[in-house]
Protein backbone atom coordinates (compact mmCIF):
# COMPACT_ATOMS: atom_id res chain seq x y z
CA UNK A 1 0.00 0.00 0.00
CA UNK A 2 1.31 2.97 -0.90
CA UNK A 3 1.97 5.72 2.16
CA UNK A 4 -0.21 8.42 0.83
CA UNK A 5 -3.04 8.14 -1.37
CA UNK A 6 -2.53 9.37 -5.19
CA UNK A 7 -5.61 11.32 -7.26
CA UNK A 8 -5.20 10.99 -10.48
CA UNK A 9 -7.38 12.63 -13.49
CA UNK A 10 -10.18 10.52 -15.76
CA UNK A 11 -11.33 12.62 -18.00
CA UNK A 12 -13.07 15.68 -18.15
CA UNK A 13 -15.62 13.90 -14.69
CA UNK A 14 -13.15 11.65 -13.10
CA UNK A 15 -10.65 10.89 -10.15
CA UNK A 16 -9.12 7.82 -9.41
CA UNK A 17 -8.05 7.92 -5.93
CA UNK A 18 -5.31 5.41 -5.53
CA UNK A 19 -4.07 3.32 -2.41
CA UNK A 20 -1.84 0.80 -3.81
CA UNK A 21 -0.46 -1.79 -6.43
CA UNK A 22 -1.74 -4.74 -5.09
CA UNK A 23 -4.76 -6.79 -4.06
CA UNK A 24 -5.03 -6.43 -0.50
CA UNK A 25 -7.43 -6.66 2.20
CA UNK A 26 -5.89 -3.41 3.98
CA UNK A 27 -6.40 -1.55 0.50
CA UNK A 28 -9.85 -3.04 0.07
CA UNK A 29 -10.76 -1.71 3.80
CA UNK A 30 -9.16 1.57 2.67
CA UNK A 31 -11.47 1.82 -0.27
CA UNK A 32 -14.83 0.90 1.12
CA UNK A 33 -13.94 3.87 3.91
CA UNK A 34 -13.57 6.78 1.18
CA UNK A 35 -16.16 5.53 -0.60
CA UNK A 36 -18.74 5.52 2.93
CA UNK A 37 -16.92 8.66 4.15
CA UNK A 38 -17.95 10.63 0.30
CA UNK A 39 -21.38 9.15 0.61
CA UNK A 40 -21.88 10.33 3.82
CA UNK A 41 -20.46 13.76 3.46
CA UNK A 42 -23.47 14.10 0.46
CA UNK A 43 -20.93 16.04 -1.61
CA UNK A 44 -22.97 18.33 -4.17
CA UNK A 45 -22.31 17.06 -7.98
CA UNK A 46 -21.25 13.43 -7.25
CA UNK A 47 -22.29 10.98 -10.00
CA UNK A 48 -21.03 7.78 -8.99
CA UNK A 49 -18.41 5.59 -6.49
CA UNK A 50 -17.02 2.98 -8.35
CA UNK A 51 -14.53 0.82 -6.39
CA UNK A 52 -12.03 -1.36 -8.39
CA UNK A 53 -8.79 -3.39 -6.52
CA UNK A 54 -6.51 -0.74 -5.62
CA UNK A 55 -8.47 2.37 -5.82
CA UNK A 56 -12.03 4.53 -6.35
CA UNK A 57 -13.41 6.22 -9.27
CA UNK A 58 -15.39 9.08 -8.20
CA UNK A 59 -17.57 10.62 -11.05
CA UNK A 60 -18.32 13.76 -10.64
CA UNK A 61 -20.76 16.61 -12.57
CA UNK A 62 -17.75 19.48 -14.19
CA UNK A 63 -20.18 22.68 -14.14
CA UNK A 64 -19.96 21.24 -9.82
CA UNK A 65 -16.60 21.65 -9.56
CA UNK A 66 -13.22 22.75 -10.42
CA UNK A 67 -10.59 19.74 -10.50
CA UNK A 68 -8.59 21.20 -7.89
CA UNK A 69 -11.21 22.10 -5.69
CA UNK A 70 -12.62 18.32 -5.59
CA UNK A 71 -8.98 17.55 -4.98
CA UNK A 72 -8.67 19.02 -1.84
CA UNK A 73 -12.22 18.12 -0.22
CA UNK A 74 -11.47 14.66 -1.36
CA UNK A 75 -7.69 14.41 0.74
CA UNK A 76 -9.73 16.17 3.53
CA UNK A 77 -12.01 13.29 3.77
CA UNK A 78 -9.29 10.85 3.25
CA UNK A 79 -7.26 12.17 5.92
CA UNK A 80 -9.82 11.64 8.24
CA UNK A 81 -10.47 8.06 7.63
CA UNK A 82 -9.34 6.66 10.67
CA UNK A 83 -12.38 8.12 12.81
CA UNK A 84 -14.74 5.92 10.55
CA UNK A 85 -16.12 2.42 11.45
CA UNK A 86 -17.61 0.51 8.55
CA UNK A 87 -20.62 -1.51 8.90
CA UNK A 88 -20.19 -5.35 9.95
CA UNK A 89 -19.59 -7.58 6.63
CA UNK A 90 -22.41 -9.58 5.90
CA UNK A 91 -21.70 -13.46 4.46
CA UNK A 92 -24.15 -14.47 1.33
CA UNK A 93 -24.51 -18.06 1.68
CA UNK A 94 -24.96 -19.26 -2.46
CA UNK A 95 -26.57 -22.82 -3.10
CA UNK A 96 -24.06 -24.62 -5.95
CA UNK A 97 -24.65 -28.20 -8.16
CA UNK A 98 -20.91 -29.23 -8.99
CA UNK A 99 -19.80 -31.23 -11.47
CA UNK A 100 -22.12 -32.93 -14.37
CA UNK A 101 -24.29 -30.82 -16.74
CA UNK A 102 -23.55 -27.71 -14.28
CA UNK A 103 -19.89 -27.92 -13.77
CA UNK A 104 -18.25 -29.28 -17.20
CA UNK A 105 -14.95 -27.93 -16.03
CA UNK A 106 -14.83 -29.78 -12.68
CA UNK A 107 -13.17 -33.06 -13.65
CA UNK A 108 -10.18 -30.58 -15.54
CA UNK A 109 -9.58 -28.37 -12.35
CA UNK A 110 -9.08 -31.91 -9.86
CA UNK A 111 -6.46 -33.32 -12.43
CA UNK A 112 -4.85 -30.29 -12.41
CA UNK A 113 -4.52 -29.71 -9.29
CA UNK A 114 -3.82 -33.75 -8.72
CA UNK A 115 -7.56 -34.08 -6.23
CA UNK A 116 -10.35 -36.12 -6.43
CA UNK A 117 -13.52 -33.89 -7.48
CA UNK A 118 -14.89 -34.04 -4.22
CA UNK A 119 -11.58 -32.63 -2.62
CA UNK A 120 -11.93 -30.13 -4.97
CA UNK A 121 -15.60 -29.38 -3.93
CA UNK A 122 -14.74 -29.44 -0.15
CA UNK A 123 -11.46 -26.86 -0.70
CA UNK A 124 -14.11 -24.71 -2.77
CA UNK A 125 -17.11 -24.47 0.01
CA UNK A 126 -14.60 -24.48 2.97
CA UNK A 127 -13.38 -20.31 2.78
CA UNK A 128 -15.48 -16.97 3.19
CA UNK A 129 -14.46 -15.23 -0.28
CA UNK A 130 -14.01 -11.75 0.22
CA UNK A 131 -15.56 -9.78 -2.51
CA UNK A 132 -13.31 -6.92 -3.40
CA UNK A 133 -15.08 -5.62 -6.97
CA UNK A 134 -17.96 -6.49 -8.62
CA UNK A 135 -17.35 -5.56 -12.86
CA UNK A 136 -17.05 -7.22 -16.57
CA UNK A 137 -21.00 -7.58 -16.30
CA UNK A 138 -23.54 -6.59 -13.70
CA UNK A 139 -22.90 -7.91 -10.36
CA UNK A 140 -20.22 -10.04 -11.89
CA UNK A 141 -17.83 -10.83 -8.27
CA UNK A 142 -14.20 -10.68 -8.25
CA UNK A 143 -13.88 -12.76 -5.18
CA UNK A 144 -10.46 -12.99 -3.04
CA UNK A 145 -9.27 -15.69 -0.77
CA UNK A 146 -9.19 -18.96 -3.04
CA UNK A 147 -7.48 -21.59 -2.43
CA UNK A 148 -4.07 -22.12 -4.31
CA UNK A 149 -4.62 -26.23 -4.63
CA UNK A 150 -7.40 -25.26 -7.04
CA UNK A 151 -5.62 -22.65 -8.71
CA UNK A 152 -6.49 -23.19 -12.61
CA UNK A 153 -5.50 -21.48 -15.66
CA UNK A 154 -8.33 -20.23 -17.62
CA UNK A 155 -9.50 -21.59 -21.06
CA UNK A 156 -7.47 -21.80 -24.10
CA UNK A 157 -10.57 -20.76 -26.01
CA UNK A 158 -13.33 -18.99 -24.52
CA UNK A 159 -16.56 -19.76 -24.43
CA UNK A 160 -19.42 -18.07 -26.51
CA UNK A 161 -22.26 -18.73 -23.84
CA UNK A 162 -22.07 -19.38 -19.82
CA UNK A 163 -25.32 -20.03 -18.20
CA UNK A 164 -26.26 -17.46 -15.77
CA UNK A 165 -25.64 -18.40 -12.39
CA UNK A 166 -22.19 -20.32 -13.53
CA UNK A 167 -19.22 -20.86 -10.76
CA UNK A 168 -16.08 -20.80 -11.97
CA UNK A 169 -11.84 -20.85 -11.92
CA UNK A 170 -9.41 -18.66 -13.53
CA UNK A 171 -5.79 -18.19 -11.97
CA UNK A 172 -5.94 -18.01 -7.75
CA UNK A 173 -9.77 -16.49 -8.62
CA UNK A 174 -13.26 -17.90 -8.36
CA UNK A 175 -16.27 -15.82 -9.12
CA UNK A 176 -19.68 -16.19 -10.27
CA UNK A 177 -21.36 -15.41 -13.96
CA UNK A 178 -24.71 -13.47 -13.02
CA UNK A 179 -25.84 -13.40 -16.89
CA UNK A 180 -25.84 -14.95 -19.11
CA UNK A 181 -22.29 -14.05 -21.47
CA UNK A 182 -19.25 -15.42 -23.38
CA UNK A 183 -16.25 -16.07 -20.79
CA UNK A 184 -13.31 -17.76 -20.55
CA UNK A 185 -13.11 -19.68 -16.60
CA UNK A 186 -13.22 -22.84 -15.80
CA UNK A 187 -16.90 -24.02 -14.89
CA UNK A 188 -17.05 -26.11 -11.84
CA UNK A 189 -20.81 -25.34 -10.84
CA UNK A 190 -23.96 -23.58 -11.07
CA UNK A 191 -25.67 -21.83 -8.62
CA UNK A 192 -30.27 -20.97 -9.24
CA UNK A 193 -29.72 -17.61 -7.21
CA UNK A 194 -29.55 -14.25 -9.58
CA UNK A 195 -26.87 -11.74 -8.70
CA UNK A 196 -28.30 -9.66 -11.07
CA UNK A 197 -32.17 -9.18 -11.29
CA UNK A 198 -33.21 -5.79 -12.87
CA UNK A 199 -37.02 -6.55 -11.68
CA UNK A 200 -36.01 -6.71 -8.14
CA UNK A 201 -36.13 -3.22 -5.91
CA UNK A 202 -31.95 -3.86 -5.48
CA UNK A 203 -30.98 -5.61 -8.89
CA UNK A 204 -27.41 -6.65 -7.49
CA UNK A 205 -27.48 -8.83 -5.00
CA UNK A 206 -23.33 -8.69 -4.14
CA UNK A 207 -21.36 -5.56 -2.69
CA UNK A 208 -17.78 -5.42 -2.40
CA UNK A 209 -16.39 -5.91 1.27
CA UNK A 210 -19.05 -8.28 2.04
CA UNK A 211 -18.02 -12.30 1.65
CA UNK A 212 -19.46 -15.10 -0.22
CA UNK A 213 -19.84 -18.32 1.02
CA UNK A 214 -20.17 -21.44 -1.48
CA UNK A 215 -22.43 -24.48 0.08
CA UNK A 216 -23.20 -28.16 -2.24
CA UNK A 217 -26.82 -28.91 -3.19
CA UNK A 218 -27.94 -32.17 -5.43
CA UNK A 219 -29.35 -31.07 -8.64
CA UNK A 220 -32.45 -31.73 -7.15
CA UNK A 221 -32.67 -29.37 -4.44
CA UNK A 222 -31.35 -26.85 -7.31
CA UNK A 223 -34.54 -27.18 -9.13
CA UNK A 224 -36.55 -26.74 -6.47
CA UNK A 225 -34.92 -23.76 -5.36
CA UNK A 226 -34.64 -21.97 -9.05
CA UNK A 227 -38.68 -22.72 -8.83
CA UNK A 228 -38.70 -20.48 -5.50
CA UNK A 229 -36.27 -17.98 -7.48
CA UNK A 230 -38.27 -17.92 -10.41
CA UNK A 231 -41.76 -16.97 -8.14
CA UNK A 232 -40.00 -14.22 -5.86
CA UNK A 233 -40.10 -16.64 -3.38
CA UNK A 234 -36.67 -17.64 -2.28
CA UNK A 235 -34.56 -15.47 0.32
CA UNK A 236 -31.03 -15.95 0.40
CA UNK A 237 -29.39 -17.01 3.32
CA UNK A 238 -27.09 -14.58 5.25
CA UNK A 239 -24.80 -14.11 8.46
CA UNK A 240 -22.33 -11.96 10.18
CA UNK A 241 -18.60 -12.61 8.97
CA UNK A 242 -17.28 -14.91 11.50
CA UNK A 243 -19.75 -17.11 12.56
CA UNK A 244 -20.61 -20.30 10.96
CA UNK A 245 -23.53 -23.11 10.92
CA UNK A 246 -22.51 -26.05 12.81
Amino acid sequence: MYDKARFLPAGDKGVVVEFGNSISKEINKKIRSLMLAIEQAELPGIMELIPTYRSLLVLYEPLAWKYGDLILQLEKIEANLGALKLPEPQVILLPVVYGGEYGPDLNFVSEHAKLTPEEVIKIHTGTDYLIYMLGFTPGFPYLGGMDERIATPRLQTPRTKIPAGSVGIAGSQTGVYPIESPGGWQIIGRTPVKLFDPAREKPVLLQAGNYVRFYQITPEEYQEIAQLVEKGQYIVKSENYGEKEV
